[in-house]
């Protein structure tokens, strides 16, 4: 089977949905948000925010990868969702950066997360 956008950004809504559903394990939390975010948060009001953002972004993503392979009729002009692509690849690479140099072997793991992240935005972009 040949690895297309189509199927990338199938796998990648996929990953996302998981991302999300672990990031509502923290707002309720199942996963203690301790060992998120760098151990920065100090308490459940940043633990709010910070999550909340963060499935925001994560739905926004989805929102925008479901435009690109026109699985959804609503959709930005093509130059607008491809820039918000690259920006998103360009932050996965640097988070992949960050988690590789994170404190605790817990965040050193989502490298691979976000790693898999933007090189499944970069199979996206990539013409055809």
């Amino acid at each position: 089977m040949k690895f297309n956008s189509i199927l990338a950004i199938k796998i990648f809504i996929g990953l996302l949905i998981a991302v999300v559903l672990f990031h509502l394990c923290i707002l309720v939390k199942i996963i203690p948000y301790k060992i998120t975010w760098g151990g920065r948060l100090h308490n459940d009001s940043e633990m709010y925010v910070f999550e909340s953002f963060s499935i925001l972004v994560n739905i926004f993503l989805t929102l925008v990868l479901l435009m690109k392979g026109k699985l959804i009729i609503f959709s930005f002009s093509e130059k607008a969702i491809n820039t918000i692509l690259w920006i998103f690849c360009i932050l996965f690479i640097l988070n992949t950066l960050g988690n590789l140099f994170a404190a605790t072997s817990f965040e050193k793991l989502f490298s691979i997360l976000t790693g898999t992240s933007a090189l499944l935005l970069w199979r996206i972009l990539k013409k055809q």
